[in-house]
């Protein structure tokens, strides 16, 4: 049983119940609390129904409410309980500031960003268990916060955090927290980059001076909170991160997928991390030797001499794309989905590495018009038409390493239930058309 007597038959009202809300739901009702749970969509409130949970329209009720959980998903100031909720505000808090309460003993090590926050969580997690560490990674990576309550045994938890869960958070805090970089993303809801970096930054203002913030030096946006933080006396130890911090590691470390251009500044804020865990040079320099990437960031499905096929599904913007094209070279680049609100492209720096773009999804005038004269087109209905227009392409190219890459720089949901779902069905289409391909 949870021990939490905070909550103890206190009302505490969810709003939003998907896995995140179920998850509160579960922890809140062993903490005794009397728990009521609406979600907009009536498929969710028929699940809720078939659940112990109580289905109620909290905001009609005249019982008074100690606290308000909402998913990380749900905007205030665009959902139906608007009003409701801007009247209570003080009352809304989130998973991860329930998580805190449960976990105020452990050690939290805290990761945000743009990009590169699973591939951090977890090259910190494999140097940790290879130091024979108790370590738990949670969060905005696979399942809810919540499902990693209370646990008897003490764990470093590693928490992926989005700005969704850190806008309305108010308890959470953590030993270590980094923002390892931030582009233009979520500005639909976010509105501006100003606001976006503001919500960002409240990882570290929440942080006690004896505490650790990392923040990289290389990117103008992160900067900017740097500056912020001059004006408003931040209480932790800033700790600045550049990309060359851990070059002298790349002489010791046999491992492709680690030397990628992209986790070098991944690898950086995890070695910076670790060092003030007290872990060896020894036992990380193994750990990242052992380290294998994650599935759809960059995911080598095919490589030999003459053909190097990758998945980076993971990647929905152009700032995230941007990572693979500046790594490969000869790029059959499948691009395209629903784009990022305000997105934009700079192919400049790429454009000599790209072979031909292949769009597809149901938004092609958008990416034709961002791409521009800068590569050759090629305008294909799905993934499967594509990749049979690059079959016949590089078929008439007898020379040098091809790759086809997938980074669509866009959102899947025009076509496909998730980026994992796209890039399982890019990997199950190469490996058939590829992997026997002989003449290429």
């Amino acid at each position: 049983m949870l021990s939490l007597k905070k909550y103890q038959n206190k009302n505490v009202a969810i709003y939003g119940m998907g896995m995140t809300g179920f998850s509160a739901a579960k922890t809140l009702s062993l903490l005794g609390a009397n728990v009521f749970c609406w979600d907009d969509n009536k498929n969710v409130r028929k699940k809720i129904k078939r659940s112990k949970y109580l289905l109620n329209k909290f905001w009609l009720k005249k019982k008074i409410l100690h606290n308000i959980i909402i998913s990380p998903g749900i905007d205030i100031d665009k959902c139906n309980l608007k009003k409701f909720l801007s009247k209570n505000l003080n009352k809304v808090i989130t998973d991860i500031d329930l998580f805190f309460e449960l976990n105020k003993g452990s050690t939290i090590i805290s990761i945000t960003g743009t990009n590169g926050k699973s591939t951090t969580c977890k090259i910190i997690e494999k140097i940790l268990k290879t130091a024979n560490k108790r370590v738990k990674t949670v969060g905005n990576i696979g399942n809810p916060i919540l499902f990693s309550s209370k646990t008897k045994k003490k764990y470093i938890f590693i928490i992926e955090i989005s700005s969704y869960q850190l806008q309305y958070s108010k308890l959470f805090r953590s030993k270590y927290a980094a923002i390892l970089n931030i582009s233009p993303d979520h500005l639909e809801r976010h509105k501006n980059i100003k606001q976006y970096i503001k919500i960002k930054s409240k990882i570290f203002f929440a942080q006690d001076n004896s505490d650790y913030s990392y923040i990289n030096s290389e990117n103008k946006h992160s900067i900017a909170i740097k500056k912020i933080h001059k004006l408003k006396n931040l209480k932790s130890k800033l700790v600045i991160v550049k990309r060359t911090a851990c070059n002298f590691l790349m002489k010791k470390i046999d491992n492709e997928y680690i030397k990628n251009k992209a986790n070098i500044e991944n690898l950086s804020f995890a070695y910076k991390i670790v060092k003030n865990l007290k872990i060896s040079e020894k036992i990380i320099v193994k750990a990242l030797n052992q380290f294998k990437g994650l599935p759809h960031r960059q995911e080598i499905v095919i490589s030999n001499k003459k053909i190097l096929c990758v998945n980076d599904s993971k990647a929905t913007s152009f700032e995230a794309a941007s990572q693979s094209l500046t790594n490969y070279n000869n790029i059959y680049w499948i691009v395209g989905g629903i784009p990022k609100y305000k997105d934009k492209f700079y192919l400049k720096n790429v454009k000599n590495k790209i072979v031909k773009a292949y769009i597809i999804g149901k938004n092609i005038s958008f990416f034709k018009k961002k791409i521009g004269k800068s590569v050759p087109i090629n305008i294909s209905e799905n993934m499967k038409e594509a990749i049979k227009s690059i079959y016949k392409d590089i078929k008439l190219l007898k020379n040098s390493k091809k790759t086809i890459l997938l980074s669509p720089a866009a959102a899947s949901y025009d076509q496909y239930s998730d980026f994992e779902n796209r890039g399982n069905y890019f990997k199950s289409l190469v490996k058939k058309k590829f992997k026997k391909l002989v003449n290429v």
